[in-house]
């Protein structure tokens, strides 16, 4: 199966996270990338077998967090067509209420949302595995 991983990524964490994201789908028999928003190309991503986006977590410590608008802006040029998908995010405090208002983002592109992961610093979200898993 063909994953696409696309993150954005300020300071590198969530870069970090998401190529181990790829590393462990890669191991696990699959075709997988991780690039960010700013190289993905909106056809590519959208004809892979399943999707994931990832953002670092914008806000004010334990308020008004939000994915970046250059995420936001990214799933907008998808075309998912009842794909499986999943969301991601790093954070430092708290990511609120970012990875249900992803989700719903790419659900309006058409995706099945099936994974919602945060991660708090570099590494694989905890749970990414086992949707990899439900993948096959």
């Amino acid at each position: 199966m063909r994953i696409a991983i696309v993150y954005d990524s300020r300071t590198g964490t969530t870069k970090a996270a998401a190529e181990m994201m790829a590393e462990l789908a890669t191991s696990e028999g699959h075709q997988c990338s991780a690039v960010s928003v700013t190289d993905a190309k909106p056809g590519d991503v959208s004809s892979a077998d399943a999707v994931c986006v990832g953002s670092w977590t914008e806000g004010l410590f334990f308020i008004l967090q939000h994915a970046t608008k250059a995420t936001i802006e990214f799933i907008d040029t998808l075309t998912l067509d009842g794909k499986p998908a999943a969301v991601f995010c790093t954070y430092k405090t708290s990511p609120g209420k970012m990875l249900p208002k992803m989700a719903e983002a790419m659900t309006d592109r058409g995706a099945q949302v099936t994974g919602q992961f945060k991660a708090r610093g570099r590494k694989v979200p905890e749970g990414f595995a086992s949707w990899v898993d439900s993948l096959d």
